[in-house]
């Protein structure tokens, strides 16, 4: 697995789309991810953001799709807040690629240009890179060996594959004997068996493989 860094100055069609959203701030940088859950709806975010010069924090209940829940630090114009996201629009135009990418830190976002870091197979990435261009112009990428953080061994996972997994043990799929067969766990996630099937095995083989590294 290996972590692309990308800096891209978006077109002017997406950077239309953001006006609302940077007629309140500079810019913004997603510190952490907290907690991603597609199936209930749940997205939440630690964010800094950079707050234009006329603009206070206070009484800001949104900043664009993002729904502040509460503000844990302020220095200058700068603000550290509890960000709840619409899970729909949380990638944004990212949602299309389905390539088994994870999206992790840095992600810096000004309305010139943008700054994300993303965990793949060097296929995936350099696919990823590819269907990208068509946003807007690549100013910038690195490529180094990804690196996770042992305590949160789901880190290893997508999005997806994560979301499935926690599914696949909130039903029972993973008791003895099963509470859930994969047939009914795919329309509660609302995929087909087939594709549920693929998820938990790259998931499972994800997790091993971790747990295994070294031996």
């Amino acid at each position: 697995m290996r972590k692309l860094t990308i800096e891209i100055e978006l077109n002017e069609e997406i950077r239309e789309g953001l006006k609302p959203t940077f007629n309140l701030i500079q810019s913004y940088e997603v510190l952490e991810n907290l907690k991603i859950d597609r199936l209930e709806g749940i997205c939440v975010d630690l964010i800094e953001f950079r707050l234009k010069d006329d603009i206070s924090i206070h009484g800001l209940k949104s900043i664009g799709h993002m729904e502040i829940l509460g503000v844990l630090k302020s220095e200058g114009n700068k603000h550290t807040c509890l960000v709840k996201q619409d899970p729909k629009a949380y990638k944004g135009f990212f949602t299309e690629f389905d390539l088994d990418l994870i999206f992790t830190t840095p992600c810096i976002i000004s309305y010139e240009k943008h700054i994300y870091s993303i965990i793949g197979t060097q296929e995936n990435l350099s696919t990823f890179i590819e269907q990208f261009k068509k946003y807007g112009k690549i100013l910038n990428m690195t490529f180094k060996k990804a690196a996770y953080q042992k305590h949160d061994i789901l880190s290893v996972l997508t999005e997806k594959q994560r979301e499935i997994l926690v599914a696949a043990q909130k039903y029972g799929y993973y008791d003895y004997p099963k509470k859930i067969s994969s047939e009914l766990l795919s329309e509660k996630v609302n995929i087909s068996r087939a594709t549920l099937v693929q998820h938990l095995r790259k998931a499972e083989g994800r997790i091993l493989a971790e747990i295994m590294a070294g031996y």
